[in-house]
């Protein structure tokens, strides 16, 4: 390895990593046995940053809270429960203001759970990893990994950035959390040229946040962060939009309404009351 700044691999050559013998897999990533050098791991760094999952910032929490009561059928609770208290029926308004409060209160603790997936997510990766840097073995913090580093695994150990085995001895990987498989799959570093696989099914990648459930190997970073498939999932928890459901949709229109229906007879007979 040299000091020098290296070109940035070519996004084709590193999704068909897979199909390669191990010599070309090092050449894409101008990467080599012994690792890379400090200074090399330094530009990397700066190039594709740390190896972490990111959030993206939304709404302040406290805004998503009033969301949750002041949407139009909220304001019509509201609005219904002052007519109640003002037709001289306090025990109806508070009823209608508690109904308010409790579905506000349901919604918004919904929200909050779906919000802490992406924390869930992180503590399925580990702290630290142990790598091959100019022939030495060293352990790092994970989240100073970077494309082209050369990982050392064994029993036990979670792997910190998706990777392509170069050597292996009986490795066996618990896909769990990224494939759902309940068993452990056999690993190897030999190419693969079948096309009818999807990528957990590739035998000599292994992903971020998975585990080495036997056996050990060594294999070379090729995505860390964000890029990897634990942090495709991770960015889609985050950013899946909220689309309601050709039903939802129709018993929103439904109950807008008949709200509307109800809080103009309502205001009527009050009327008309007085």
């Amino acid at each position: 390895m040299t000091d020098s700044i290296v070109p940035t691999p070519d996004t084709a050559q590193i999704a068909n990593i897979h199909t390669v013998p191990v010599s070309n897999a090092f050449s894409i990533l101008n990467s080599g046995p012994e690792g890379l050098s400090q200074d090399e791991v330094k530009k990397r760094l700066k190039r594709y940053g740390q190896n972490i999952i990111t959030e993206i910032k939304g709404k302040p929490l406290w805004i998503r809270f009033l969301e949750n009561f002041t949407h139009l059928l909220a304001i019509l609770l509201w609005a219904g429960g002052i007519v109640a208290l003002a037709a001289g029926m306090p025990e109806l308004a508070i009823a209608i203001w508690l109904v308010n409060v409790i579905n506000g209160a349901f919604s918004f603790g919904q929200e909050y759970k779906a919000e802490k997936a992406t924390e869930a997510l992180k503590k399925l990766l580990p702290m630290y990893a142990r790598v091959l840097r100019e022939g030495q073995e060293e352990r790092i913090l994970a989240e100073n990994l970077v494309p082209g580093d050369v990982i050392l695994l064994e029993e036990g150990d979670r792997i910190s950035a998706d990777s392509r085995l170069i050597e292996e001895n009986e490795i066996r990987v618990d896909q769990s959390t990224l494939s759902g498989e309940s068993h452990p799959v056999r690993k190897t570093s030999s190419a693969i040229l079948r096309e009818d696989l999807n990528r957990a099914e590739l035998s000599n990648l292994i992903y971020s946040g998975t585990m080495v459930a036997s056996g050990t190997g060594r294999a070379v970073v090729f995505a860390t962060g964000m890029e990897t498939e634990f942090g495709k999932i991770a960015h889609l928890t985050q950013t899946v939009g909220k689309e309601l459901s050709p039903l939802q949709k129709e018993m929103g229109r439904v109950t807008k309404t008949i709200s509307l229906l109800a809080m103009g007879i309502g205001v009527l007979f009050f009327i008309a009351g007085i």
